[in-house]
C-alpha cells in the first residue's frame, strides 16, 4: 500500500507543482498563451468547469462540489479495491497515479471555478484545440496501467 500513497503524493505534487509554475510563475493568466515549442507544445490557459473535454461545462456551484465529491468518493472506492484485490506493485502505483491526479484536480476544483489546464499539443497539421494537464496525464497512465494489468491477471487464472 505504500507504493499506492507514494505514488499519489508524486502526482499530486507535480500537478500543482506545475499549475503553480505555469499560472503564477510564468503569468500564464495574463498572457493567455505561451509558445514554448510551437506548435508541439503551447501553454494554453484554461479552465474546465465541466467534465473531460469540457463536457457538461456549466458554471453552476452545485456541479462544481458534486464534481468534487464524485472525485473523493471514486478515490475511496479505488483506495478499497486496492486494498482488497491488488497484489502487484505496480497495481498499486497504477491507482496511486489515478488518485494523486484526480485529488489535484479536486483540489483546483475547491480553489478556483474549475480545474486549471494549459498543456496544448499539436503535430503534422493538426490544430488541438483541447488543453489538459499534469494530472488528467496521471489518471489516464494509472487508468490504462490499471486496465492492462488487470486484464493480464484475469487471462492468466482463466487459463488454468
Amino acid at each position: 500500500m505504500w507504493r499506492l500513497w507514494l505514488a499519489a503524493a508524486v502526482a499530486f505534487a507535480a500537478d500543482q507543482a506545475s499549475k503553480h509554475l505555469v499560472f503564477e510563475g510564468m503569468e500564464l493568466s495574463r498572457h493567455e498563451q505561451i509558445d514554448v515549442l510551437p506548435p508541439f507544445l503551447v501553454f494554453r490557459h484554461g479552465l474546465n468547469t465541466g467534465l473531460n473535454f469540457g463536457l457538461f461545462s456549466a458554471s453552476s456551484d452545485l456541479q462544481r462540489w458534486i464534481l468534487v465529491a464524485l472525485s473523493v468518493v471514486l478515490c475511496a472506492a479505488l483506495l478499497v479495491w486496492a486494498r482488497r484485490s491488488f497484489r502487484h506493485g505496480l497495481e498499486f502505483v497504477c491507482a496511486g497515479l489515478v488518485i494523486g491526479g484526480a485529488m489535484g484536480n479536486a483540489l483546483d476544483r475547491v480553489l478556483f471555478p474549475g480545474v486549471r489546464d494549459f498543456l496544448n499539443m499539436a503535430c503534422c497539421g493538426f490544430d488541438n484545440p483541447y488543453v489538459f494537464n499534469v494530472a488528467d496525464i496521471f489518471i489516464f497512465l494509472g487508468a490504462v496501467g490499471l486496465v492492462l494489468i488487470g486484464g493480464e491477471r484475469d487471462s492468466r487464472k482463466k487459463s488454468r
